[in-house]
């Protein structure tokens, strides 16, 4: 059996009959946990280990545990700083700034890997230009090259507690207004205002060796006649083509605002498929997951389960035995200096794959 190409969510903190039903479905490869599936350590193993049980290979399971204003589980989790914290310490001192990243990837990473969990959807390569709200002080810097210089340092902490990364926004939400949760964001620039700033983080790491993606649900209309979640142009011809990225693409969540220009759930599955997704995600409605899974009986695309595979993480380590090193009580410490107090979120952060 290989992994299939649809991650959805569950609502509770316990699986239900139809859950397992639902995760039992060749289909279904992947489960994404919020914050309302979260309320101790000890649940949290237990719901993991429950869902891991249930088909061989196991579900790939993922989480938004960006830091800042991104962080579902925070009890008994570090509280992480927003990664622009690293962009303001990186003006004044490279060096210690690339550190810190490093630090709060492998913390975050190994906090996470700990569980069970395989993947935290991170970091953020859009830049912060001051015009997206949604994407905000989860961007590292305004300047391209910064962008990408902490984000190689973030990934390599990353890796080092054995989690592959995920970048996003694909090919960059950060020159929108728009919030794609709730509207169709639309990008006027034309191809090379795109590649001369937005695709440079993205390119860097995917020289690195970056093996994940998520998508951005935004519409290039001087580029493509689709966002650029559902564009076989966005996925094949620049990703795959000119820009050689050979790892996992993932679509942002078929359930958002920004995802119902493609048609309804079936259309919107079928269409990121076709288009390049390896793995599109259907959250916060049932029924649709439900739909597209029986639309999609007798897929098979071996080439994206063998991506999706890779992303298992690598060297998973025990709370008791990651609580006792000194490294994570250093980098605790270390980065609880940059942690700012929480603003009012108007967003409520359970009900979407990210903010």
């Amino acid at each position: 059996m290989t992994l299939g190409p649809v991650m959805v969510d569950i609502a509770g903190q316990e699986l239900t009959a139809d859950d397992r039903a639902l995760l039992a479905d060749p289909l279904v490869g992947g489960v994404i946990l919020f914050s309302r599936n979260y309320h101790s350590l000890a649940q949290l193993e237990k719901l993991v280990e429950s869902i891991q049980s249930i088909k061989t290979p196991r579900l790939l399971l993922a989480v938004d545990q960006e830091g800042g204003r991104v962080q579902r589980f925070k009890d008994g989790f570090t509280i992480l700083p927003a990664m622009r914290r690293f962009g303001e310490v990186y003006d004044s001192d490279h060096k210690t700034a690339l550190q810190l990243a490093q630090q709060c990837g492998w913390l975050m990473a190994s906090e996470i890997c700990s569980t069970g969990i395989d993947i935290s959807f991170a970091p953020v390569l859009d830049i912060d230009k001051g015009i997206s709200s949604v994407i905000g002080d989860r961007a590292f810097h305004h300047d391209p090259f910064v962008v990408g210089k902490i984000a190689q340092a973030f990934i390599a902490g990353m890796d080092e507690a054995g989690m592959q990364a995920t970048g996003k926004h694909f090919p960059g939400h950060g020159s929108i207004a728009a919030d794609s949760h709730v509207a169709m964001p639309v990008d006027e620039r034309n191809m090379r205002e795109i590649e001369m700033d937005d695709l440079k983080p993205f390119q860097f790491m995917i020289d690195a060796g970056l093996n994940a993606l998520m998508m951005a649900h935004v519409l290039y209309p001087r580029i493509d006649a689709q966002p650029a979640g559902f564009s076989d142009f966005w996925m094949k011809t620049i990703l795959r083509e000119q820009m050689h990225f050979q790892g996992a693409i993932f679509s942002d969540d078929l359930s958002m605002e920004g995802a119902v220009i493609a048609g309804d759930h079936v259309q919107r599955a079928q269409i990121s498929l076709s288009a390049g997704c390896d793995m599109i995600l259907i959250c916060n409605n049932r029924s649709a997951a439900w739909a597209v899974v029986k639309s999609l009986q007798g897929y098979e695309n071996p080439a994206s389960s063998l991506r999706l595979a890779h992303l298992h993480h690598k060297r998973p380590i025990s709370r008791e035995t990651l609580v006792s090193e000194p490294r994570w009580l250093e980098a605790k410490a270390l980065l609880a200096k940059y942690v700012e107090e929480p603003t009012l979120d108007l967003l409520d952060p359970t009900n979407y794959i990210d903010e």
